[in-house]
């Protein structure tokens, strides 16, 4: 499986059939409302190029389900996409001209299609709609699970399973995401075999590489993980 880090939160998965994007942030909207949220990163059109089969939103905040980036994509017609989303996503993502197939994906929701099953688990958030996600590769019997924007909360832990390949998960420790310490205790707790530090490097200056945990696989933007 290929993934590549879009920054932010937006990651891509490519396994040469099959390409799942989730929460594509490749815009300046965010700056627009607060100026110092400005893009340390240039956005990198070539990815609007693409046209996922599977497309993954865990919340309504700008550099999740951005209004600027997702119907760039949605408006689309070239292919019907899956569009997978909580209810607070949902209701403006399927206003697009789109005429694809939007999912309520809330907690505990599963769909499965193109040989993986989503699976929405919680997340702890300030979008009470928001949710994390566990993808299951059914062909390669790999399991990642992608966080979604959370804080620590022993909640979560009941809606994992007991073997995750990779997890990504938000360190950077403001707008009601866990801080490094707490990630670390985190991963710790769900054993995770890989873990990739993200949503950080966008609006700010943390570097993941100080994230103090030995399994870690620092990301590099537009770069495959």
């Amino acid at each position: 499986m290929k993934i590549i880090w879009l920054g932010q939160a937006g990651l891509l998965f490519d396994n040469g059939k099959t390409r799942i994007m989730v929460d594509p942030y490749l815009s300046d909207s965010v700056e627009k409302v607060n100026p110092k949220n400005y893009r340390r990163a240039p956005i990198d059109e070539r990815f609007f190029e693409i046209m996922p089969d599977v497309m993954i939103f865990t919340h309504d905040h700008l550099d999740h389900y951005d209004p600027e980036t997702a119907p760039r994509f949605l408006n689309k017609n070239e292919k019907t996409m899956t569009v997978l989303c909580p209810t607070s996503v949902w209701q403006k993502a399927r206003r697009c001209a789109g005429e694809h197939n939007y999912v309520q994906f809330n907690r505990r929701t599963e769909w499965t299609e193109y040989g993986f099953r989503f699976k929405a688990v919680k997340a702890e958030h300030s979008d009470s709609f928001a949710v994390g996600v566990i993808i299951d590769d059914l062909c390669e019997g790999k399991t990642y699970y992608i966080t979604g924007d959370t804080l620590y909360n022993e909640d979560i832990f009941s809606d994992l399973p007991a073997n995750i390949d990779t997890v990504f998960i938000p360190i950077n420790g403001v707008g009601n995401n866990m801080n490094m310490t707490d990630a670390k205790r985190f991963c710790e707790r769900i054993c995770a075999k890989n873990v990739v530090p993200y949503h950080c490097g966008m609006f700010d200056s943390i570097d993941a590489e100080n994230f103090d945990l030995e399994n870690k696989v620092v990301p590099k933007i537009y770069e495959e993980i």
